[in-house]
């Protein structure tokens, strides 16, 4: 019983970590390519045929 003192803190830390890692790539726009998108969805150079 213990051991949860130090675990649920680190759980915790952890995941408040990998959140502001998320909102960070977020905000520089690592996800923004509206553009590429759009050319993926419309290339067929990809496409496989069976």
């Amino acid at each position: 019983m213990n051991v949860l003192v130090f675990l649920i803190p680190v759980s915790v830390t952890l995941g408040l970590l990998g959140l502001a890692g998320f909102v960070w790539t977020l905000r520089s726009g690592q996800y923004d390519d509206p553009a590429g998108d759009q050319a993926r969805a419309l290339s067929d150079r990809h496409d496989d045929h069976p």
